[in-house]
Order: C-alpha cells, then structure tokens, then sequence
C-alpha cells in the first residue's frame, strides 16, 4: 500500500479541526453528566441506576479516548513544527507523510461516540 503525502498546512489543518472536534465533544460529555445526574436523581430503580452507571463508565472511557487522541494529533504536531524549524525554506515545497493511524482513531472515534450520543438520547427519553 501506498503512503499518501500531504502538505503541512493540511495536515496543520486537520489537526486543528480535530483537536476543535474533540474539545467540543468533551463539553458534551459534561452536559450529559449532568443529565445522568438529573435521572439519578429521579430514579430508585435497580435497571435504571445500572443503565447510568454504565453510561457514566461510558463517558469516562470517551473521555479517556480523547485525550489519547489529543496525545497523537500534539506529537505529530510537535514533529511537523520540529521539522519546519530545522528546514523553513523547504516547508512551501515538502510534501509529509500522511497521518493516517490519527485519521482513522478519529473516524472509528466519530462512529463509537455517535452511537452512545444517540443511545443515550434514547435513555433520557424513557427515564426524564
């Protein structure tokens, strides 16, 4: 397989995008804490405790994801201005290696979290 070359500002790009993506969805996650806390509150039965326990465990995990994911878009940002550093002239003209492995941890990211976005939405709908 091929590796797809890009340029640096598209790659700088991306990764400002993502890394926008990913802060937005963590205050999201925030918000529906605070609704998880509402049907807590709410509530007294077992199934419907159980089901925010297990969402609360979910954010907490996308939560995790994210910060992995910010992780990787700094070191290969870091890299990329390591490079124009050492070579300023020769950034306009260099084609850099795809980041590929971040492109796909954010589009597997995108699916999951859609999921248990609308899973919750679903949860609240019968508990609120």
């Amino acid at each position: 397989m091929q590796t797809k070359n890009v340029y640096l500002s598209d790659l700088h790009f991306e990764h400002k995008v993502w890394a926008n993506e990913l802060r937005f969805v963590k205050d999201e996650i925030s918000i529906f804490e605070t609704r998880l806390e509402e049907v807590v509150s709410k509530n007294t039965s077992k199934e419907i405790l159980s089901k925010c326990e297990h969402y609360q465990n979910q954010f907490i995990r996308e939560k995790e994801v994210i910060d992995e994911i910010m992780h990787e878009i700094t070191k290969h940002e870091d890299a990329l201005n390591e490079f124009t550093a050492d070579n300023p002239v020769a950034v306009d003209h260099q084609n850099f290696r795809d980041h590929k492995g971040v492109r796909e941890s954010i589009v597997r990211f995108r699916t999951i979290y859609k999921e248990l976005k609308d899973k919750f939405a679903i949860f609240l709908s019968e508990t609120l």
